[in-house]
């Protein structure tokens, strides 16, 4: 049951060094990104995985110096389109087209006011709503690992803008958004683990407006 599973997890501060995450799992947690709605199913960001300890490393000392990007076996990158061009925005409808094997006239006329609308605005602005829904798939991955009792440690504390240069992001296009560790916790050398979890009660978190 996914509120179980959430209710598990927690943002692992001390992970195993000695284990490693299955590829078999990695796999299902990256997929879970691939799944995510996005708006007007663009996907606009990539996930980068890094499994080279040099590169992880290099990764560590531009992010506050967290010892689970390393101590993970595994480490995500999602990475946010910089702009929306009219080339990728017609890749993704030529894409479904292809797919499906059929097309339509209100759906043409919806890619040209994607066309019209979205290479045309601020590249900031494009790249901002792009990083929102990479955190649609961050947050799908982050459930999935959940599931494949995989510990995580979703970040935000890194320069994205050396991040980029690490890997190289800038060159293709991409914007670092956040980091995912994967790994498996060691709880003696964890002060959160056992913790309880605490989150706002339901009555001053939900507002039903009837």
């Amino acid at each position: 049951m996914l509120l179980e599973k959430l209710n598990w997890r927690y943002a692992t501060k001390k992970m195993d060094p000695t284990r490693s995450v299955s590829d078999d799992k990695v796999d299902r947690i990256i997929e879970a990104a691939r799944l995510a709605p996005t708006s007007s199913g663009l996907q606009p960001f990539e996930v980068i995985l890094v499994t080279n300890p040099d590169i992880r490393q290099q990764i560590r000392a531009v992010a506050w110096n967290q010892a689970q990007i390393t101590e993970g076996s595994h480490l995500l990158v999602f990475a946010a389109w910089d702009n929306y061009t009219t080339d990728r925005i017609n890749e993704m409808f030529d894409r479904v087209n292809d797919e499906r094997k059929v097309t339509n006239e209100g759906w043409e006329n919806y890619r040209k006011m994607l066309l019209d609308t979205y290479p045309v605005r601020d590249p900031q602005v494009n790249f901002e709503h792009a990083a929102r829904q990479a955190y649609i798939g961050f947050g799908m991955s982050v459930a999935q690992a959940a599931f494949e009792g995989v510990d995580t440690t979703p970040m935000e504390g890194f320069e994205p803008e050396k991040v980029d240069e690490i890997l190289g992001l800038r060159a293709r296009g991409l914007r670092s958004v956040t980091l995912l560790p994967l790994g498996y916790r060691e709880p003696e050398g964890d002060w959160l683990a056992g913790l309880k979890k605490v989150r706002r009660p339901t009555g001053s978190f939900v507002t039903t407006v009837a």
